[in-house]
């Protein structure tokens, strides 16, 4: 256990702290993290054997130049080919990573980048993970927003010209179950043209659901595929299933989702081996399931709520750079997503080489997107030559102040890096030389 994950407990009751500590420092008062519990769908597949069969005993320091050359020159680069460019060795051939990877981006994308925004709609969460500022856990304001709430939340965002969400939920199927979720869903569709979900892994059936209420692609963080390391990470609910959480794209694809994306928290342990696995994870299902949008994130842990230590580890951004680009090498046709999370300067330059979807307009908090994006519009208004960096902290005070007069907010999952709103982030894509895109999809 990696105690620069714990958060404050000096707020818990006695009985709690007590059961805290007992969950921490006792694995057998713990379930079996690879045993599907008995309301879980359970499917015949063997998409997770081969994944974790490519993580055993790689040894990430064996791949030379040699190997790196021969996988930017590969056509249609394999899997150890893949493993080349994730190498340390492949570190020092960045930039060709990069020209080759904005060469496969403009064969399938052109010059286009599309934006969408966040909407969490509830921050109750039944799991302690040890790393997330939803955790069951941690002393933080929790809220449930009614259906009204939630129709003026997307209003909100509608207004500022945004055209698709995806609908986030702590993983509490008590406080925000399915039909709850699906209710949402309905809403969304009345604003907007596609609607994402990143909520609890459910069942087929409750997948088939969401869909019917208007879900467009479902996206699930499996947060590290080192079965031994999200054993210590994932101590209680339903989210310590590995294999449950694993199979929830499978049983998305089999409820109707026309999408679904993938992504690993890195930083939780090995980048490498992560990010290998999320890209494998994606690779098989699309050989099952050829008919499927698929699409990756790369999120970096960030600061949660009562732990702002919480760090990357390893993970620079020269590193993220490195597994965005052999991603686009590897999975030329994929979507590639880069979130609020990352620094202003990144995400512009990513946009440029590999990365085809970004967030704007961000907020991880519940029930705080009209006071935020009034903080906005105060702040890009005002005629000021103050850096880059004061402005980015003018924001965020004025956000923070903003919501802090709302007592009927809850509190954010995680701290971002790009507060930019939905039209500076248009304007700053399109400054760049890429053409924005709100939506490409057509109902009838």
């Amino acid at each position: 256990m990696e105690n620069e994950f714990l958060v404050d407990s000096d707020k818990l009751s006695e009985a709690a702290l007590k059961r805290k500590h007992e969950i921490e420092n006792n694995k057998s008062v713990r379930i079996d993290h690879m045993k599907f519990l008995p309301n879980m769908d359970q499917l015949e597949s063997d998409i997770q054997d081969k994944v974790l069969e490519n993580l055993k005993d790689i040894d990430w320091d064996s791949y030379t130049d040699a190997d790196v050359y021969r996988a930017l020159a590969a056509k249609t680069p394999s899997i150890e080919d893949f493993k080349a460019l994730l190498s340390p060795a492949a570190k020092k051939h960045i930039e060709k990573m990069a020209a080759r990877a904005k060469i496969e981006t403009a064969k399938h994308f052109g010059n286009t980048v599309y934006l969408f925004t966040p909407l969490y709609i509830a921050n109750y969460c039944d799991n302690y993970c040890v790393y997330c500022g939803f955790n069951c856990y941690n002393d933080i304001k929790r809220k449930k927003m009614s259906f009204e709430e939630i129709r003026h939340e997307m209003e909100v965002i509608s207004k500022s010209g945004i055209e698709e969400i995806l609908i986030l939920t702590g993983e509490s199927p008590v406080y925000s179950d399915v039909k709850y979720i699906g209710e949402a869903c309905k809403l969304a569709r009345k604003y907007f043209k596609n609607v994402g979900l990143e909520i609890y892994p459910v069942n087929v059936n409750d997948y088939k659901y969401l869909h019917e209420c208007g879900a467009d692609y479902v996206t699930v963080f499996q947060e590290t595929y080192n079965p031994d390391k999200y054993e210590t990470l994932h101590l209680l609910g339903n989210k310590r299933i590995f294999p449950y959480r694993f199979q929830a794209q499978e049983r998305a694809i089999l409820g109707g989702m026309r999408g679904v994306a993938f992504s690993a928290l890195l930083g939780l342990t090995n980048f490498r081996e992560d990010a290998l696995a999320s890209a494998l994870h994606l690779y098989f299902l699309a050989r099952k399931y050829p008919h499927v949008e698929y699409s990756l994130s790369c999120p970096r842990l960030r600061p949660i709520v009562n732990n702002d230590k919480i760090n990357p580890l390893d993970v620079h951004e020269t590193e993220l750079c490195q597994i965005l680009c052999a991603y686009r090498i590897f999975l030329p046709y994929v979507g590639i997503t880069v979130s609020s999370r990352e620094e202003k300067h990144f995400r512009d330059g990513i946009a440029k080489i590999c990365a085809t979807k970004i967030s704007a307009g961000v907020s991880t908090g519940i029930g705080d997107h009209e006071e935020k994006y009034e903080a906005y519009k105060e702040e890009e208004e005002k005629e000021s030559k103050s850096s880059d960096f004061d402005k980015k902290e003018s924001i965020k005070a004025l956000q923070q102040e903003a919501v802090s007069e709302n007592e009927e907010c809850g509190d954010e999952q995680f701290d971002i890096s790009d507060r930019r709103s939905f039209d500076q982030m248009y304007d700053d894509m399109a400054s760049e030389g890429l053409q924005p895109v709100l939506n490409d999809y057509i109902y009838v």
